[in-house]
C-alpha cells in the first residue's frame, strides 16, 4: 500500500489525518490500533497529531481513558523522580511534573491503540515528538529513509525495532521505555540519539550496527543492558550513564573512542571478546562492590589503542578467572598502563596474572589429571563407573588436550563437568622430580605474593621487615641482657625492660597496620612471616636457656660497635661477626650496657642484618661466643639477603622512573 503525504496533495494529507484522528480518539473499553505493515509512506508522516493530547496531572486527565490507561499515564511521575536523583529530569513534561517551571504545559498526546510498521518503508521524515504510547510498537524491518524525531516519547508496552534501518538521524532524547526495548540488528546510518533516555526493564542491541556517532549520555538502564555483538563504526557516548544491571559488550566492536566518563555501573561489564581499536574510557567512573569489568578474550592493541581510568583504582576492576588463553590480554593491558606511567594498575595486573598463575600450579600439584588417573580416582571424584570407563578408554586412543574435549563424550553431560571441571587438569603426567620442581614454583610464588605482592606493594615489603627487625631486635636483646638468675643473675633493668617492650610493641603496632592495610590476604601474610622467623630462632632460644652459659666475659656485651665512627651508613658488604684480627678486637668495642639508651642498639644490629643500614657498625664479638648467638645472627643475616633482594625488586617495580626503565622496549 502507497500513502501519498507530500504537499502536491494537501487534500488527502489533510483527510488521512482526520479520518485516522477521528477513528484513533474513538471512547471505548478496547482502543483501535493502527497498522501500516508493509506500506510506502511518501512525504512527511507526523504521527504525534494521530494521538489525543492530554495533561498528564491526574485531576486533569481525560475521562475517556480506562483506570489502567490513567495509572500507565502517572507512571510517569515516578520516572521523573527516580530521574531527579541523578540529574536527568530535562524534559518538558517532567519539568512540568516536578514543578521546576509552573509554567510549562505538561500536555502529552497520548496514542492508545497498537502501532504497527512491521517492513514499513517512510521515504520523508517521521515524526512522533511527546507521544505516549499506552501500546506496544512494533517496527520490525521498517525501513526510515529520512530523519526520524522521537523526542520526549513514552513507550508503555514492548518496543520492536528489530532489523529496522535508520537512513537519516535518529532522536530519541529523552524517551522513557517503561517494557522491553528491542533494536536487534538495527542499523542506524547517521547519527543516533539516546540521551537522556530511561530504560525501565531490558534494553536489547544485539547485533545492531552503528555507523555515525551513538550518543547515551546520561542514560538510567535499570534494566539489562545488551550490545553484544555490536559494531560501533564512530564513537560511542556512554558519559553519567547508569547501568542498574548487567552491561553485555560481548564480542562488541569499537572501532573509535568509546567514553564511559563519570558511568555509575552497579553490576559486571561484560567484556568478552569485546575488540577495542582506539581508546576506552572509563575516567572517574564508579564501580559498586559488585561490578567489575570481566575481559577474558578482550582484543587490544596497548599499541594502537588505549584503556583510560583513574590511576589506582582501574588496575582493579578487571576480572579473568583463568591464565589460559588470558595471557595476551594481561600483557596488553599491564603494557597499556606502564605507557601512561600508571605504575599501580600494571602492578596491580601483574599480581592478578601470577595469582591466576599460582592457582594453575595448584591445580596441577593436586588436581585430577584425566589423562593419567586411575578409573578408581575419576570414579572418587564424581563421574560414574560408566563415564569414567570411557574416559578411560577415550584417553587411549588420544590423549586430552583440554577439559572440554570430555563434552563431546556421549556419556559425559554439562552438568557433570560443569560440578568437576575446576578439579580437572589436562597435562602430560609429572615425574616425582617433575613435581618437586612444580612445588617449589608454587612455595616461591605464594611466598612472593603474600610479602610483596609480587613485587607490587612497597609498603607490605616494609610492614613485611618492620615485623622482622623488631622481632629479631627482641631476640637479641634477650639472649645478650637475660643471662641467668644463679648464682649470680644477669638481667636487665626495669627501665631497660620497660623500654624495649615498649618500643618493640609501637613497631609492631605500625609495622602490622602496613600489613593489613595493603595485603590481600593479611593474615596469610602474617602466617607466612611467623613460619620464616619464628620456629628456628625460638628453638634455638630454648636450646640456649636449656644448656646454660659457662664462659668468660660473662659481665661482657657479645655485641661491639665500631668506635671510630658514628653515623648513618649503608653496610652492604658486612658480616655479623668481627674479624679475628686483633686490630679489630681494639677497634670494636662492647656495647655499654649501663647507657639508657643501650636497647636501641640491638635494633640497630637488626636493621643492619636484615637490611644493611644502620647507625653504627654492630657486630659480635668472635672470643667466647656461644654458637647458638651466632647461628642466630647468622640467619638473620641470611635472611636479609633475601629482604634486600626483595626490596630492590619491589621499588624497581613500583617507582615510575625505574619502572619505565625496566619495560623500554
Amino acid at each position: 500500500m502507497v500513502i501519498d503525504l507530500r504537499p502536491e496533495d494537501v487534500s488527502f494529507r489533510d483527510a488521512f489525518y482526520q479520518m485516522l484522528r477521528k477513528e484513533l480518539q474513538k471512547t471505548g473499553a478496547k482502543p483501535l490500533g493502527l497498522d501500516l505493515s508493509y506500506s510506502l509512506i511518501q512525504g512527511d508522516f507526523i504521527g504525534s497529531d494521530l494521538g489525543l493530547k492530554t495533561p498528564l496531572y491526574a485531576q486533569a486527565i481525560a475521562p475517556i481513558f480506562t483506570p489502567t490507561e490513567q495509572a500507565q499515564l502517572e507512571r510517569l511521575r515516578l520516572v521523573c523522580l527516580q530521574s531527579l536523583a541523578v540529574g536527568l529530569h530535562n524534559s518538558k513534561d517532567c519539568r512540568s511534573l516536578l514543578g521546576t517551571q509552573s509554567t510549562v504545559s505538561s500536555e502529552v498526546t497520548v496514542f492508545r491503540g497498537a502501532l504497527t510498521l512491521e517492513q514499513t518503508r517512510f521515504n520523508g521524515e517521521a515524526t512522533f515528538a511527546n507521544t505516549f504510547f499506552l501500546q506496544s510498537v512494533n517496527a520490525k524491518n521498517a525501513t526510515f529513509l529520512q530523519s526520524t524525531n522521537w523526542h520526549e516519547t513514552r513507550f508503555s508496552r514492548p518496543v520492536n525495532f528489530t532489523s529496522a534501518s535508520f537512513r537519516q538521524a535518529s532522536n530519541f532524547q529523552d524517551s522513557v521505555f517503561f517494557d522491553q526495548a528491542n533494536f536487534k540488528q538495527t542499523q542506524f546510518q547517521e547519527i543516533a540519539n539516546f540521551q537522556g533516555i530511561s530504560f525501565e526493564n531490558t534494553a536489547n542491541f544485539n547485533q545492531a550496527n552503528f555507523k555515525q556517532l551513538a550518543k547515551f549520555n546520561g542514560v538510567q538502564w535499570l534494566g539489562n543492558a545488551d550490545f553484544s555483538g555490536v559494531r560501533f563504526a564512530n564513537q560511542a557516548q556512554f558519559t553519567r550513564a547508569n547501568f542498574n544491571q548487567l552491561l553485555s559488550l560481548v564480542e562488541t566492536s569499537f572501532e573509535q573512542a568509546v567514553i564511559f566518563r563519570e558511568t555509575l555501573f552497579n553490576q559486571p561489564v561484560d567484556l568478552r571478546g569485546t575488540s577495542i581499536l582506539n581508546q576506552a574510557d572509563f575516567s572517574d567512573a564508579i564501580f559498586s562492590p559488585a561490578a567489575f569489568l570481566n575481559v577474558p578474550g578482550l582484543t587490544f592493541n596497548s599499541n594502537q589503542a588505549k584503556i583510560l581510568g583513574n590511576p589506582g583504582e582501574i588496575g582493579k576492576m578487571f576480572y579473568i578467572p583463568t591464565l589460559q588463553g588470558n595471557q595476551n590480554v594481561l600483557r596488553n593491558l599491564g603494557q597499556n598502563f606502564r605507557q601512561q606511567q600508571q605504575v599501580t594498575d600494571a602492578n596491580q595486573l601483574e599480581y592478578t596474572k601470577q595469582q591466576l598463575h599460582l592457582k594453575e600450579l595448584s591445580q596441577r600439584l593436586i588436581g585430577t589429571n584425566i589423562n593419567s588417573a586411575s578409573v578408581v580416582n575419576l570414579i572418587n571424584l564424581g563421574f560414574s563407573p560408566t563415564q569414567a570407563n570411557v574416559i578411560a578408554k577415550r584417553r587411549e586412543v588420544k590423549p586430552f588436550r583440554n577439559s572440554s574435549e570430555l563434552l563431546s563424550l556421549a556419556d559425559i553431560d554439562l552438568e557433570i563437568y560443569t560440578k568437576l571441571s575446576d578439579r580437572l587438569v589436562v597435562a602430560e603426567p609429572l615425574s616425582l622430580g617433575s613435581w618437586l620442581l612444580e612445588a617449589w614454583g608454587w612455595l616461591a610464588l605464594s611466598v612472593l605474593l603474600l610479602l610483596s605482592g609480587y613485587g607490587t606493594n612497597f609498603w607490605l615489603v616494609f610492614g613485611v621487615g618492620g615485623v622482622a627487625i623488631a622481632y629479631f631486635g627482641l631476640l637479641f636483646w634477650l639472649v645478650d641482657r637475660a643471662r641467668r638468675l644463679h648464682p649470680t643473675p644477669i638481667i636487665p633493668t626495669y627501665y631497660e625492660t620497660v623500654a624495649i617492650l615498649t618500643s618493640f610493641s609501637c613497631l609492631e603496632f605500625f609495622s602490622l597496620l602496613a600489613i593489613f592495610q595493603n595485603a590481600e590476604q593479611p593474615l596469610l601474610t602474617l602466617g607466612c612471616i611467623l613460619m620464616i622467623i619464628f620456629p628456628l630462632p625460638v628453638a634455638l632460644l630454648i636450646r640456649l636457656y636449656q644448656q646454660g652459659r659457662y664462659h668468660d666475659l660473662m659481665n661482657i656485651s657479645y655485641f661491639t660497635e665500631d668506635g671510630t665512627f658514628r653515623q648513618l651508613r649503608l653496610l652492604i658488604g658486612r658480616l655479623p661477626v668481627i674479624p679475628r684480627n686483633q686490630t679489630f678486637r681494639e677497634r670494636y668495642m662492647p656495647l655499654l650496657s649501663d647507657r639508657h639508651w643501650n636497647w636501641l642498639n640491638y635494633y640497630d644490629f637488626s636493621l643492619n642484618n636484615l637490611l644493611r643500614l644502620g647507625f653504627n657498625d654492630i657486630r659480635l664479638r668472635d672470643e667466647h661466643l656461644p654458637g647458638i648467638i651466632a647461628t642466630l645472627a647468622w640467619y638473620q643475616w641470611s635472611l636479609g639477603v633475601l629482604y634486600i633482594t626483595l626490596v630492590l625488586w619491589t621499588l624497581s617495580r613500583t617507582i615510575p622512573g625505574l619502572n619505565l626503565l625496566i619495560y623500554l622496549k
